[in-house]
């Protein structure tokens, strides 16, 4: 091998290993480069050596720009000459953010990975993959399909999107209603689905048989798609699901988030949708920072989380609770879990009680001082954490069960009573990282990712997955392969790994991942009594 090819292949696997898909020279790849007409452009992919083709920066939809700016997604149109597909598209630009190389309004691209030797006529299964980034920012794009594929062995379509986010996905109005589109980040999501049953066959995939799987706001995204129309969508876009940790923050009215967009106006000078649409990108990103709720005390911090989906009764009609409470979405087979500690990237570093009041109060502005005081009673002082203060591990545990872990369980309890007890798995990701735990953080948000992708594959893992951590890669990735290929997690997963048994019972019981130490447990009482506490508290903060 000549030593620019060992320069080049060095390059790429360098690239590889921080979950960055990128073309190899002509001397690395098939001289007959993959090639796949969608009807509106012809896209040229790239052939790996690992069996893979990947194409990579296609459009899925026109570009969102001009009087397109909060508008649901446009289809394609035109027919464009042979394009390059080896090189992925810019992200889209999301709060705090600017546009730049790599970032970008114009940004509604899709990559599909697929085993090289698929054709036509292979109809494998096809896993979409929707990235979190808390509605705010693309914070899971450009994943590599890579390692997937090859631990199916070959037997799968990976397809990963970009999708708006921030003011461009979610700014809500009665004004935007009549003058566009609300929800235009989810709408983007729909259309991709749309696409993937028009085109999917032409990779290799089954439009039959799609799994949509998603963590924290992609986790919340597909619980959206679930729900979506009351649960009587029109369109199929999928047989079964994976919900890792799903993001369920305040989920508000049209008329409760009025105030953003005035707020928004003041900042611009703009008095209409129109005016919006005609600023540069860069200066409407500068105007979109946050502000506190109205119902919040003006000494509050900002909220987490200021764009987000607003109730339309149209795609969204009502809060998630609610929705799944009564049955009111798509009764589906689903893998749903969370991680140990998901509250500790986000919690405030409290000190006392009512600092963990008001960090919760920020977010969740309708909580009385009476809802407040019970919370804070289910969330007594707990053992302390390094480099934290002593309330720090109650903010997290209340803020990761409000959002993350109870609808998770919730999502889980659903399923078993609409479809079927053994139709829904459930996990609890236990994996203990040196560096996080030395950390304080414990066992965090959406930690199980590199796990699933494999090292590498999903930007950087911690050292810990190369090395101790290492054998709980292959029996996560299984069952996740297994659940894409069959709905089922233990058809297809690692040998020796345990019978992941389903949800079962009112109670539940769920599969704790764990380095050496993978087992069933019953989800705890304790665990059951703070999700029933937040249950009921679900319509006063509106989740």
């Amino acid at each position: 091998m000549s030593l620019l090819k060992l320069l080049t292949r060095a390059l790429y696997l360098a690239a590889l290993a921080t979950g960055v898909a990128m073309p190899l020279s002509s001397i690395d790849i098939d001289t007959n480069s993959p090639r796949v007409d969608l009807g509106y452009s012809i896209y040229r992919g790239v052939r790996l050596e690992a069996g893979v083709d990947q194409f990579l920066g296609m459009r899925y939809a026109q570009a969102p720009l001009g009087d397109l700016r909060f508008r649901a997604p446009r289809q394609p149109e035109g027919k464009v000459e042979e394009q390059d597909a080896s090189q992925f598209g810019p992200i889209c630009v999301g709060t705090g953010q600017q546009p730049g190389p790599g970032i970008d309004e114009d940004c509604l691209f899709v990559n599909v990975f697929r085993p090289s030797n698929a054709t036509p006529a292979s109809k494998l299964p096809v896993l979409v993959y929707i990235q979190g980034g808390g509605y705010a920012t693309n914070a899971n794009s450009n994943y590599n399909g890579t390692e997937i594929i090859r631990s199916s062995g070959g037997n799968i379509v990976l397809v990963n999107f970009n999708y708006r986010v921030g003011v461009l996905g979610f700014l809500a109005s009665e004004m935007v209603r009549q003058d566009g589109d609300l929800n235009v980040g989810l709408l983007d999501q729909r259309l991709l689905l749309l696409w993937v049953q028009e085109h999917i066959s032409k990779f290799g995939g089954d439009p039959g048989h799609v799994v949509i799987q998603g963590p924290s706001a992609g986790g919340g995204s597909v619980s959206h798609h679930l729900a979506a129309y009351g649960g009587n969508a029109k369109d199929k876009l999928f047989v079964g699901a994976v919900l890792e940790s799903p993001f369920w923050p305040t989920l508000r009215t049209v008329p409760e988030m009025e105030f953003q967009y005035q707020r928004l106006l003041g900042l611009t000078g703009c008095s209409s949708v129109s005016c919006l649409r005609e600023m540069n990108t860069s200066a409407l990103q500068a105007a979109s920072y946050g502000s506190i709720f109205p119902e919040a005390k003006p000494s509050d911090p900002t909220p987490l989380w200021y764009w987000l989906p607003t109730i339309d009764n149209k795609l969204i009609p009502d809060q998630l609770y609610t929705a799944f409470a009564t049955g009111r979405f798509a009764a589906v087979p689903m893998l749903v879990g969370h991680t140990t500690n998901e509250g500790s990237y986000f919690a405030y570093n409290a000190s006392n009680a009512s600092q963990v009041s008001a960090f919760l109060r920020t977010n969740y502005p309708h909580l009385t001082n009476a809802q407040l005081e019970d919370i804070n009673q289910h969330y007594t002082p707990m053992d302390p954490v390094p480099n934290h203060a002593a309330f720090f591990p109650s903010a997290s545990a209340a803020y990761g069960d409000a959002t993350f872990t109870c609808p998770a369980n919730d999502i889980a309890g659903a399923v078993a009573r609409f479809l079927s007890r053994e139709r829904v798995w459930s996990y609890r990701y236990n994996v203990l990282d040196p560096e996080t735990v030395a950390g304080g953080l414990g066992v965090p948000h959406t930690f199980e990712t590199s796990a699933i992708f494999g090292p590498g594959q999903a930007g950087s893992a911690p050292a810990s997955y190369y090395t101790t951590n290492a054998p709980i890669v292959p029996v996560t990735m299984g069952y996740w392969v297994s659940f894409m290929r069959s709905l089922n997690p233990n058809t297809y997963k690692e040998h020796g790994s345990p019978t992941w048994k389903p949800w079962g019972n009112f109670q539940g019981r769920q599969l704790r991942l764990q380095t050496n130490n993978t087992a069933m447990e019953e989800v705890p009482d304790w665990q059951v009594g703070k999700c029933l506490l937040w249950k009921h508290l679900a319509r006063t903060m509106e989740i």
